[in-house]
């Protein structure tokens, strides 16, 4: 039984609709209707946000999965026994053993429920933020290129029975994506300036470069 899935296939929310820009009536009137096609779900899930939110989940429900498996398994080897000893079962032992394996699916039902319902908020959150910040460059990209219309063409039930090649944007868009949103490279801390070596008064009728009476010689300079 799969648990989870990370990420295969995103929804934005359902305000953003079909048509994810238009940028004026007005102005799709006196030119030439200029529209693109893309794929939003790809763009989420391909763009650095969507690739680190996929396995910042998988990480945190890494743990759960695990739980999950060692409940199912368990059910699995108890099956299997009952199985293998029907026959030779008595009627207590068997009654027994089928009440443990209805006890042990119930509870991992719940926490596979519990599970699945967590794994699926916090991937819909993330896809939600990431869908926002999304539509500004999409916004912007469409009005800097002129567009009147861009069409969200991943889901299957779209509208849109043919677009050409051409009119594909998704690969433009993951990357003035990924630009915006990209972090700033932390700065590499400045190097320590190396220390003056420490002077050393010369001792009353001693030499140049001989350590003081009755003290120890200068330490070495700091690298």
């Amino acid at each position: 039984m799969r648990v989870m899935r990370v990420m295969k296939r995103c929804v934005l929310p359902a305000a953003v609709g079909m048509v994810l820009v238009f940028s004026g009536t007005a102005r799709a009137q006196q030119a030439a209707t200029k529209l693109a096609i893309m794929d939003v779900q790809r763009a989420i899930s391909q763009s650095n946000d969507g690739q680190q939110a996929a396995k910042e989940i998988t990480e945190r429900f890494g743990p759960t999965r695990a739980q999950l498996e060692k409940q199912q398994k368990e059910i699995a080897d108890l099956q299997q026994q009952l199985n293998a000893q029907d026959k030779t079962l008595s009627d207590d032992a068997r009654t027994k053993l089928m009440r443990s394996i209805d006890d042990k699916t119930r509870v991992f039902q719940r926490s596979n429920e519990d599970a699945t319902s967590g794994f699926q908020t916090a991937q819909q959150d993330a896809i939600n933020e990431i869908g926002r910040k999304m539509l500004g460059v999409i916004d912007e990209y469409a009005k800097k290129n002129g567009f009147a219309v861009i069409l969200d063409v991943s889901s299957p039930q779209t509208p849109v029975l043919y677009a050409d090649e051409a009119l594909e944007i998704t690969d433009d868009i993951i990357g003035l994506y990924n630009q915006a949103t990209a972090k700033p490279a932390a700065a590499a801390p400045a190097s320590p300036a190396p220390a003056a070596p420490a002077s050393k008064p010369p001792a009353a009728g001693a030499g140049a470069g001989s350590a003081p009476a009755g003290g120890s010689p200068p330490a070495a300079p700091a690298p």
